[in-house]
């Protein structure tokens, strides 16, 4: 069995990362890079030269390629201690042309250049836009960069080895001072006087490592972090795993203690305190809160994340959907050719017939002469505004259990071993219990785990037209709007949960039945 499932999950897992490659491939290298900027305000706002520069940076950000400035490079090497700040400041005026440069300039300039191309970058001059013969034109001015792309392999690896993140004090690179980790009895959040273990961290990414507080599941790690990429314009900024997770909705003000001791109304969270390098000097308000660079937080919203939604939404149609599926399948096949099986399968072909798209708007409309709410009020809603969703969602699911369950318990009827208990003396009803119905279940009870994860995916045209705040349009937003991280983190995340789930049917499957095993027999 152990081995089995091992197994198992090493196919389940080299297949998921297959499917998220090809989707990679697809994106990165089959598609036109350009059309990321095809609903980007800021792009349409670049000329000239400056639109360039700016394609090449937004390209660097989405994984296309590697993109570096002569200015950067001239940084570097002051850095690395070659050149002095005087240097620096001469060498890297550039002139309009490469004809115009000053003489400190060139030799840089063709270092550069030779730098580079030595290792398989393109180098790209561009002369500065003039206009009226001597003026620069708006975003006209002279530009030097070298851009590489990125090989699928090299993304790839990227890709993976940082989906799970460990933090420790050596993640910041900045000096902070003296590194190390503090375990407390009493959390300074709670302004130090109730009990309430927590572990902080200096040096490392977040402030807190572990701690507990009122909220299931009460204890909380941000030790090991999940990353399925950084979104740059679905949830600018934000990665998708968080995107999916974060609590939505107004903000709950309540009395929070800072670092410094000051304590204000506020919907910061401070247990998701991260370090941002230079914050506090910069900010008055951070100087006046923080007592160090650990300034970025989450802010406490007063409904669920998406996650959460579509969860709740699609956990309770299954369920509904089941409820009212399987004993109606089991009832056809108990009355097979009289009327309520001819009811049951006129449903099913209407069921199967009508597209989905029609039973939600039909269920909408019904819904909405009735008085129920027909759009999602995140603010003022009550559990009326559940209703709609969970009937469009339940109805074709309903249709659907109603047929396999009918088709599965006929087959058991007419099975042999029927007729064998029947000439035994078995009445019907011990028949139908021990025998007909436990083996005709195994199918369905094999496809709950992926019903139930699937949930979490979200529905995507219900949560459309009932204007739900779920996940299900997430990936639809992001590739409207060509987010090519979302896009490839949200295909390892379903392509996630169906391993995870075909591993959960086939261990209920095996619970359910005795007989089926998943050990190899010695030969």
């Amino acid at each position: 069995m152990k081995k089995y499932m091992l197994k198992r999950l090493l196919t389940g897992l080299l297949s998921a990362m297959a499917a998220t490659v090809i989707v990679m491939l697809m994106i990165f290298s089959l598609l036109d890079r350009t059309l990321v900027f095809a609903k980007d305000p800021v792009f349409s706002k670049q000329t000239n030269n400056a639109r360039e520069v700016y394609k090449y940076r937004k390209w660097e950000e989405f994984g296309y390629l590697d993109y570096v400035t002569y200015a950067d490079y001239l940084n570097q090497l002051a850095q690395d201690g070659e050149i002095d700040q005087k240097t620096l400041e001469s060498a890297i005026k550039i002139g309009r042309t490469a004809k115009a440069d000053p003489k400190e300039v060139a030799p840089y300039v063709k270092q550069f250049t030779e730098y580079y191309e030595s290792k398989g970058y393109t180098v790209q001059r561009m002369d500065a836009v003039l206009q009226g013969g001597h003026k620069v034109a708006t975003g006209g001015t002279q530009q030097l960069f070298a851009h590489k792309d990125k090989s699928l392999i090299s993304r790839v690896l990227h890709y993976f080895t940082g989906v799970f993140q460990v933090d420790n004090i050596h993640t910041v690179k900045e000096d902070v001072g003296k590194r190390g980790l503090t375990f407390t009895l009493y959390d300074p959040v709670y302004g130090g006087e109730k009990f309430s273990p927590a572990i902080l961290g200096n040096g490392t990414q977040h402030k807190y490592l572990l701690y507990f507080d009122e909220k299931f599941p009460y204890i909380h790690q941000n030790l090991l972090t999940v990353h399925l990429g950084t979104s740059y314009t679905v949830n600018q900024g934000v990665d998708v795993f968080d995107t999916m997770t974060q609590s939505q909705g107004s903000y709950i003000m309540s009395p929070v203690t800072f670092p410094t001791g000051l304590v204000e109304m506020s919907a910061d969270d401070l247990h998701t305190a991260t370090y941002v390098p230079g914050s506090r000097e910069n900010s008055a308000i951070n100087i006046k809160c923080f007592t160090d660079d650990y300034t970025q937080v989450s802010i406490v919203k007063n409904t669920m994340s998406k996650v959460g939604f579509s969860f709740v939404l699609g956990f309770l149609s299954s369920a509904l959907a089941y409820l009212i599926g399987i004993p109606a399948g089991i009832a056809m096949a108990r009355r097979k050719d009289k009327t309520l099986d001819h009811i049951g399968t006129a449903y099913i072909v209407f069921s199967l017939a009508v597209p989905s798209l029609a039973y939600i708007f039909m269920v909408k409309a019904i819904g909405g002469m009735a008085g129920l709410p027909t759009n999602f009020d995140v603010e003022h809603g009550t559990w009326l505004m559940y209703l709609l969703p969970i009937i469009s969602l339940a109805l074709p699911a309903i249709g659907n259990l109603m047929k396999w369950m009918r088709r599965y318990m006929i087959d058991q009827m007419n099975s042999d071993y029927v007729r064998f208990a029947r000439a035994s003396g078995l009445s019907e009803h011990e028949i139908f219990q021990k025998h007909i119905f436990k083996n005709a279940a195994i199918p369905i009870i094999h496809g709950l785990p992926a019903t139930i994860l699937s949930a979490l995916v979200g529905a995507i045209i219900t949560e459309r037209v009932y204007v739900v705040p779920g996940a299900g349009n997430l990936l639809t937003t992001a590739i409207n709007m060509y987010d090519n991280n979302v896009i490839v983190g949200l295909t390892l995340f379903y392509a996630l949960l169906s391993v995870v789930a075909i591993i959960l049917g086939d261990l209920l499957m095996s619970m359910a039945d005795p007989r089926i095993s998943f050990v190899e027999k010695a030969r």
